[in-house]
């Protein structure tokens, strides 16, 4: 029995991915910080296929200490796609910004997107099939006013991701590593970017998709042969592509 896992799984686009799958027939690992909103979306699951399996894991990985564990918890489960979904955003000036907010987004969108995919590479590099797909944002290749630091993570997180590519490509691995690259998306992200308890979409911004949308889009990914699915920042089309970044193999004497 083969697992997808989804980072972030409670809402947004991890929530929408996770109904995409099971619409699939993929047995699923879903993992978030809000057990209630985890259980519900268990129970959706048996509405779409009883014989599914759903495990659900309740963390926070915005603690490093918790990624680990939480990788070793899933040691006797074979994992044919990993989704590193769990992420956050935040607005505003660099020397205004909460340094303790922007901590955790550090410990979350990089370091423990970083030793997951690192970790699953180490198991699963060679096993046919397998694909690990990092989400990061059009902020991960345009850098967007007021949001700096947000999308130097998601430079980070593309950059990573592309590289991975080329390097399992380069081996000739049986991993495909890819990374989606949302633009505006009506889900939580706005609220805790904003550090706001309500944010409305419509009427505020110009352009958006649903994360029912981007769950599709994602879709499209997993099935290309594509590294980058991303969203035209000026036409809002998704766009499936080969890596974006140069990549400079190293010379060897």
């Amino acid at each position: 029995m083969k697992y997808t896992v989804i980072t972030g799984a409670s809402s947004g686009i991890g929530y929408e991915a996770a109904l995409a799958f099971a619409a699939r027939g993929k047995h699923l690992i879903l993992a978030a910080r809000r057990t209630e909103e985890l259980e519900k979306l268990k129970s959706k699951m048996a509405d779409i296929d009883k014989s599914l399996d759903v495990v659900i894991r309740t963390v926070d990985l915005s603690v490093s200490a918790n990624v680990h564990e939480f990788y070793e918890s899933l040691q006797g489960y074979s994992i044919e796609t990993w989704i590193n979904n769990a992420g956050f955003g935040n607005f505003a000036s660099v020397g205004k910004q909460n340094l303790h907010k922007i901590e955790q987004m550090l410990h979350l969108n990089i370091e423990a997107l970083t030793i997951l995919s690192s970790l699953y590479v180490r198991d699963y590099a060679e096993a046919n099939g397998t694909q690990i797909i990092n989400i990061s944002s059009g902020g991960g290749y345009t850098i967007v006013a007021d949001a700096v630091t947000y999308c130097a993570t998601k430079f980070y997180v593309s950059a990573f991701t592309e590289g991975l590519a080329q390097e399992l490509k380069g081996k000739k691995a049986a991993m495909q590593a890819k990374v989606l690259a949302p633009a505006a998306t009506e889900t939580e992200f706005a609220k805790r970017s904003f550090d706001v308890d309500q944010f409305e979409y419509e009427g505020t911004v110009p352009k958006f998709h649903t994360a029912e949308q981007m769950a599709g889009f994602l879709l499209e990914l997993y099935d290309s042969e594509n590294v980058v699915g991303i969203v035209n920042g000026v036409t809002y089309d998704f766009e499936l592509r080969d890596p974006i970044y140069p990549y400079a193999t190293r010379t060897r004497d």
